[in-house]
């Protein structure tokens, strides 16, 4: 795969953005977006984390593979710690402070991965704007099945975590190519924009280097969502 190195470089005449970022595809193909628009420049990337598991709050991704991901693509990495039993109102204050932090730093925008879904859009936008700050959706109105299939083959991505709920824990685990998304059951949305599954991005445009791992036990939690444990490399 062609490597095309870092994204940390300045670049004249760009505003600087935060992107939200969870590590998997959809926050890959925002950043590639975000990275071919004359307007922006991703300064930073922002994740929200569990502090007792040291995991990414939604992906459950091991803060030690987001490191090198951020590392791979040149950018800093700012964690929003958070805790086991925190809910909305921990989160919301926790992002508010470091969206505020953002501000104060001359920083106005943040990007979002989100594709057509119009109540997160606006419950985002919301807490944006809450803290002075305005969003962007780099990929929005983005047809699905289009997007899906464009992202399949640009980005390289594992599947780490499924919503039983709605699609089969044996797709965890699973590359997401073009073999994962014709085996998906219909009204599956290709790109799980409702939950139903999560990825881990580890290789694609903008970065430096692979982002090596090897891949430990799947396990199913609260009897509903199966996770594929990803393990920095010895």
């Amino acid at each position: 795969m062609a490597r095309s190195g870092g994204r940390a470089r300045e670049t004249a005449g760009r505003r600087p953005v935060v992107l939200s970022w969870s590590g998997g595809k959809d926050s890959a193909a925002a950043l590639s977006a975000l990275a071919a628009d004359p307007r922006w420049r991703v300064a930073r990337l922002m994740v929200t984390a569990t502090r007792e598991y040291g995991r990414s709050a939604m992906h459950g991704i091991r803060m030690e593979l987001l490191t090198a991901q951020a590392e791979a693509l040149g950018l800093p990495l700012d964690i929003v710690w958070l805790s086991r039993e925190g809910g909305g109102a921990e989160y919301e204050a926790a992002v508010r402070a470091r969206l505020a932090a953002y501000r104060e730093a001359g920083i106005g925008h943040v990007a979002f991965g989100d594709v057509h879904l119009e109540d997160v859009r606006a419950y985002r936008e919301e807490l944006d704007r809450s803290a002075g700050l305005a969003s962007l959706f780099p990929l929005w109105g983005r047809p699905p099945a289009e997007l899906a299939r464009e992202t399949a083959r640009t980005f390289r991505a594992v599947v780490v975590c499924v919503d039983t709920d709605q699609l089969a824990g044996s797709f965890c685990g699973r590359e997401y190519d073009e073999a994962f998304l014709r085996d998906l059951p219909p009204g599956c949305d290709p790109l799980g924009e409702r939950g139903e599954f999560h990825t881990f991005c580890y290789d694609g445009p903008g970065f430096a280097r692979r982002v090596a791992f090897r891949r430990g036990e799947t396990v199913l939690r609260d009897g509903r969502f199966q996770y594929a444990d990803l393990v920095p490399p010895a």
